[in-house]
């Protein structure tokens, strides 16, 4: 069964990692993808790759700091695929790893542009489709740091704190349109943006860091990005038609402590 059948879904953050993996899954179960995305070549190449297996997907350059450009794109997909149901506000930046009393202005709010305010934008030009659909599911994705604190990278800590308050709100709000607004909150998943964090942080021997990192997980070893696209068709699939303003951790058990 298709647990996704023919619902919209845009995903943000959509051409590597935790959102290409989501694309990927929500096309296998039926949906239709809208792809968002600054990586122009491995968006575009997502979206013929969907294609070729039979599923309807396109792809649009956003940057979901940027307004104007969130709300041009999403009534376009909406016109190209006739509605929006599912909206993943997925794009993020781990920005820059700094104590707090470094980081300049510039830098502080370039993380929550993307992170907090992208989200912001997102939600607010998909409502009205969502609301002419008569129902849909946002889910957002938060972090592990967006439940318990950690010594490092202050801005991003601060940005997914932020939005794990903003899908309670909005779940609140959208309830009775039948909105449903949900947070995911990852542990350390395998992701180019993982990698590059180690590699900012010193590390040489990228495998033994993945491991240390893994450590850290009581299940013993990081997470992949499939993980948490399982959690994104859950919460976008009738399976979690009376679940909202919740908090998914797919952490391998970081935060159970």
């Amino acid at each position: 069964m298709k647990r996704i059948d023919n619902k919209v879904c845009i995903v943000t953050g959509a051409a590597l990692g935790i959102g290409r993996a989501c694309a990927q899954r929500l096309a296998e179960e039926g949906g239709r993808i809208a792809l968002f995305d600054v990586l122009d070549s491995e968006g575009e190449a997502l979206a013929a790759a969907l294609r070729e297996r039979g599923n309807d997907a396109r792809y649009w350059r956003v940057d979901v700091a940027d307004e104007a450009g969130v709300r041009n794109a999403i009534d376009q997909a909406a016109g190209y695929f006739g509605g929006v149901h599912v909206l993943v506000n997925n794009a993020g930046i781990a920005g820059i790893n700094k104590p707090t009393h470094e980081i300049t202005e510039a830098e502080w709010d370039r993380v929550q542009a993307v992170n907090v305010k992208g989200v912001f934008f997102c939600t607010k030009h998909v409502i009205a489709h969502m609301r002419r659909a008569g129902h849909g599911s946002i889910i957002n994705l938060s972090s592990i740091y967006g439940l318990v604190g950690g010594a490092d990278v202050p801005p991003y800590h601060a940005s997914k704190g932020a939005v794990r308050l903003m899908s309670k709100t909005d779940a609140l709000i959208y309830a009775p349109d039948r909105i449903r607004v949900n947070s995911i909150h990852p542990g350390y998943i395998w992701t180019p943006m993982v990698e590059h964090h180690l590699r900012d942080s010193g590390a040489t021997d990228l495998d033994a860091a993945r491991r240390e990192i893994g450590l850290l997980h009581p299940l013993g070893h990081m997470g992949d990005p499939d993980d948490i696209a399982w959690g994104v068709v859950y919460l976008a699939s009738e399976e979690a038609k009376f679940v909202t303003g919740a908090e998914l951790a797919i952490d391998g058990g970081y935060t159970a402590r």
